[in-house]
Parts: structure tokens; C-alpha cells; sequence
């Protein structure tokens, strides 16, 4: 059966469950709002160990053993893991994933990893080649500001539009039979490049792409903004939702009701971080904290998650490249 609607969006015959899922967060994002939320959460961003780029792994494994708990199963259990992060050669998925023997295929969508990771885990359940998936993402603050901007003892001074990459993992394990909250679409976003060649600004190269997604799901499947609960981008910010609200509102599109994003609102605006939060852990560790508890109290029974990714690389930014952007979006409900 042709499961694609539309351009870009498709519909799984047999939507498959979220069984369960792990978060892992640092001491940052544990003073924020939705810091009790997480499972576990450290106050040292080494987490005992000899770098930061072990401390992500070490946030992977454990987000991942957290989700296998939950979901009272074995790595073996799991016929496929889908995972990336931010560092060169996802170092914090690779590093982080050799100890649990799972086939593995790994990702770069930046941001947007959450989203593609789910989404090509729900394909893969949906298409009968598998009937337990984990899906995983990571991120750190001091890893990706030394590999993206600068050397942290550099000390540079941070302008407004930037955001602050949060530290930590969420893994999701989608099943073929059990669960509650399930994937019914997907929309695989376009790369998108309006030419902002700011690191400091990932809000505005962001934000295009989303609406590009957007714009793409809502044309494939009819729906207009009003038909979810909610509507979450990744970790555009405040800067980024802004861009998103306005440039929606030109097509048609009111968003001012119902549109969150994660970026926005994983700190809270006395913890200094400019304009919100970003990096991969960041619409990963919403999603685990807040959006799927509140679909599984059926606070929200229908929510379109959109993580955003902006798929630079510090080579080509240097060189002057600007920095094209991505955004992958899951339509999530609960009967």
C-alpha cells in the first residue's frame, strides 16, 4: 500500500507505540523549569569523568538504561537503534552506544536528530523490518562550543540572539505492539539556506526550514495549525519562534495559540542563556519531560513535534558558508 500523502508527509498503516523513554540533563537544565522532570541530572558537567565529550557519552548510556528499564526490556530486545548527536563523527553517539551491541544506524540532522531518529524508527517498525526501535540524541554545552564557536576559556562575549546549547540525552523506544502515545505521520523537511552565516544567530537560520515543514505538513494532510493540541518546534528560541509566527502569519497561518518551542522554554529567562536553549538534547529532553507525560495524563491527545536543525559545519563557516537548515515533524496522539 503507497503510504505517502502529499509531497513530503507520510501515514504509517500500523502507527507504532512510544513504550517508554529516558532523559539525562545537567546542572543547568536541572535548575530550569522542567528540571524535576528529568530522570537523572548532574551537577558536574564532566559527570566523573576525564572530558566532556565522555560525559555525553555517559549521558547516552544512561538515558538509554533508563528507556530499557521503563520499557522493562533487554538491548538485546531491541532489534535497531537510531541515534546521532553534534560532534564530528557523532563521538558522543559511537562512544556512548559500543557497550550495548545493538545494530545501530547512525544520523546527523543536527538539531533536528530527535525528529529523524523517531521518524526513521517508526518507518522502519511500520515497514515490518523491525518491532522495537530506540531512538536517541545528545548534546553538551562545552563539546559543541569548542567545536562550533570557541574554545570555552576563550571567555568571548555571547550576543543576544545566541542560545545556549543544552547539556544532556533522551532515548525514545517505539514498539510494534505496546505503548500509549503513537507516531501517526511524519514529514521529512528540505534542506532550506536563506544565507545567515551567524553561529551566534542558529534562531534565524533555523526558522525558515521550520515554516518550509510547516507549510509542507499542513498542504499534505489538510490540517490547519488549529487541528493539535500543541505544536512544538526544536530549539529555535525566542528569536526563532518569532521568525516562525511571522513568516507563517504572511501564508495564512495564525500561530500565536498553541505554538510552543523548546528552546524557549526548556531555561527560564533568569538563567542568562540570551535567547533559550538549542543542541540536540534540546527538544529531546522536552519531549521526554513534558510533552509525552502530558499526552500520556491526556492533557494533549494531539501534538505535532518539529525538531530544528541547522547543519553546519565549523570548516564551512569559517570559509564563509552560510549555514542551511532542517526540520523534521511527527504528528503524536493518544486514543
Amino acid at each position: 500500500m503507497y503510504k505517502r500523502n502529499g509531497a513530503q508527509t507520510v501515514f504509517f498503516d500500523e502507527s507504532p507505540y512510544i513504550r517508554a523513554f529516558g532523559s539525562t540533563a545537567g546542572s543547568k537544565e536541572a535548575e530550569g523549569p522542567y528540571g524535576r522532570f528529568f530522570d537523572a541530572t548532574t551537577s558536574d558537567v564532566y559527570w566523573g569523568e576525564s572530558s566532556w565529550e565522555k560525559a555525553e557519552n555517559k549521558f547516552v548510556k544512561e538515558a538509554i538504561k533508563t528507556a530499557l528499564k521503563k520499557a522493562r526490556l533487554a538491548p538485546e530486545d531491541i532489534d535497531y537503534i537510531f541515534a546521532g548527536d553534534l560532534l564530528n563523527q557523532c563521538t558522543g553517539t559511537s562512544y556512548g552506544l559500543r557497550d550495548f551491541y545493538i545494530p545501530y544506524v547512525g544520523l546527523f540532522g543536527a538539531c533536528s536528530t530527535m525528529g529523524l531518529s523517531m521518524k526513521m524508527a517508526a518507518m522502519m517498525i511500520d515497514g515490518g523490518f523491525a518491532e522495537k526501535c530506540c531512538a536517541v540524541t545528545s548534546s553538551h554545552f562545552c563539546s559543541a562550543e569548542r567545536q562550533f564557536r570557541f574554545p570555552l576559556e576563550y571567555g568571548g562575549q555571547r550576543p543576544p540572539s545566541a542560545q545556549w546549547t543544552v547539556t544532556g540525552s533522551a532515548c525514545v523506544i517505539l514498539d510494534k505492539h505496546e505503548g500509549s502515545v503513537r507516531v501517526e505521520a511524519a514529514t521529512t523537511g528540505k534542506i532550506i539556506d536563506k544565507n545567515i552565516k551567524d553561529a551566534n544567530n542558529m534562531g534565524a537560520a533555523m526558522a525558515p526550514a521550520a515554516v518550509d515543514t510547516l507549510l509542507a505538513h499542513f498542504r499534505d494532510t489538510g490540517r490547519k495549525p488549529s487541528y493539535y493540541d500543541a505544536i512544538f518546534t526544536g530549539d529555535l528560541g525566542r528569536v526563532g519562534k518569532s521568525i516562525v509566527v511571522d513568516l507563517m502569519a504572511r501564508e495564512g497561518y495564525d500561530m500565536e495559540i498553541g505554538y510552543f518551542d523548546c528552546g524557549d522554554l526548556i531555561f527560564s529567562e533568569s538563567q542568562d542563556v540570551h535567547a533559550g536553549g538549542s543542541g540536540c538534547a534540546c527538544s529531546g529532553l522536552m519531549l521526554c519531560a513534558h510533552i509525552l507525560p502530558k499526552m500520556q495524563e491526556k492533557e494533549l491527545k494531539r501534538v505535532l513535534f518539529m525538531p530544528t536543525g541547522a547543519l553546519m559545519s565549523p570548516t564551512a563557516v569559517q570559509q564563509g558558508e552560510s549555514i542551511p537548515g532542517v526540520a523534521h515533524a511527527l504528528s503524536l496522539y493518544i486514543e
